[in-house]
């Protein structure tokens, strides 16, 4: 249930293959990389160095801009006359390129960097998206060892169903919110010093919600007496370093819409094609990778989007000019996600209604 909850709805509403997540972490496992997440990009960033990539970071490598020919194609691969990717501005100058890749938050590839004609979706479309919970993180170093608590640990002694709500049909902070606690300590010792613990606290929140100190300060409390309630010790006393982070953070550091911390729901119709497309309708060699479009948000599905790019953009490089646009999915974006769930409907029941009459040899004309 826990894994669902960030995934749109509460378990009654979201597609039932969504269960396959918890089957795979019972059956798989759950897998840590030592020395925290944060080896993960570094692994990355390091076989990507190795195989001659060369990275840029600092804010004056920030890109303000995509850079969009209008006129033609220059001769590059895929133009046809139609406005084509030629690379990125930054503060330290511009960056030309066969391809553009937006791998940031899409709302903000699309709103921010490109002109109104050359976008995806529209505002009111984005508007009309459910968006997954945000969330309100404690990072906590404590200098003692904490009881009964494992690396993974989830605090489900509220009632789900309201926290859902809360987050989705009501959004509000919640009234009695659930939270997740990991101690990663346990299984890394270099993750804190001997004796100490490394605590991370999670909370999901709704989406756009007013984010502010006191209301950080209030559910920092109400984790630290549950917290020292199930551990039967005091915790408060004992945190020697501590950080909070939640919507306006994710919003500063990630341009993340409306401060989402996971992406769309993944409700029916904000499911596969329904989902903002990976490669631009307007723009030719411009295409988009990360949690917002396929296959969706968490780190391997954010991960395999890029290798979805990487595959798109090789063949696009041996078609050449003129590559052919995929009209139907031209059209699907176009329309509002609130008309998607009528027309799929009609659609159903007319192939419904041709698979009758194939089957019923007396109706055939």
């Amino acid at each position: 249930e826990w894994p669902v909850l960030f995934l749109g709805g509460s378990p009654k509403s979201v597609p039932a293959m969504y269960s396959l997540m918890n089957y795979a972490a019972v059956q798989l496992g759950t897998w840590f990389p030592m020395g925290g997440m944060s080896q993960v990009p570094i692994g990355m960033a390091k076989l990507a160095e190795e195989l001659g990539v060369k990275i840029y970071c600092g804010e004056e490598y920030a890109v303000s801009r995509i850079l969009v020919d209008s006129t033609s194609d220059n001769g590059k691969k895929g133009g046809g006359g139609r406005p084509t990717a030629t690379g990125v501005q930054t503060g330290a100058g511009v960056f030309h390129a066969d391809f553009v890749v937006g791998a940031g938050d899409y709302h903000h590839m699309e709103n921010d960097l490109l002109d109104k004609s050359n976008r995806n979706l529209s505002e009111e479309q984005w508007d009309q998206f459910v968006m997954s919970p945000s969330s309100l993180l404690f990072y906590l170093g404590v200098n003692k060892r904490l009881n009964n608590l494992r690396h993974h640990n989830l605090f489900f002694d509220e009632d789900l169903e309201q926290h859902a709500q809360e987050i989705y049909n009501t959004p509000q902070w919640p009234s009695r919110p659930l939270f997740y606690v990991c101690l990663q300590s346990l299984s890394d010792p270099s993750c804190a010093p001997q004796g100490h613990e490394n605590v991370f606290v999670l909370i999901p929140l709704a989406a756009g919600l007013k984010d502010s100190e006191e209301m950080r300060d209030k559910y920092y409390n109400i984790v630290m007496t549950r917290l020292e309630t199930y551990t039967g010790q005091s915790v408060r006393d004992s945190v020697t370093l501590k950080r909070t982070y939640a919507m306006r953070d994710f919003e500063e550091d990630y341009k993340s819409y409306k401060g989402n911390a996971y992406g769309l729901a993944n409700i029916l119709l904000q499911t596969a094609v329904f989902k903002p497309p990976t490669k631009s309708h307007k723009v030719d060699c411009l295409y988009f990778a990360g949690q917002l479009t396929v296959p969706g948000p968490g780190v391997p599905p954010a991960i395999i989007s890029g290798q979805i790019v990487a595959k798109l953009i090789a063949t696009h490089a041996k078609k050449g000019k003129g590559e052919r646009r995929d009209l139907f999915m031209v059209l699907l974006h176009k329309i509002p996600p609130a008309q998607l769930l009528p027309l799929l409907v009609a659609f159903l029941m007319a192939v419904m209604v041709l698979v009758f009459l194939w089957l019923s040899p007396g109706l055939r004309v």
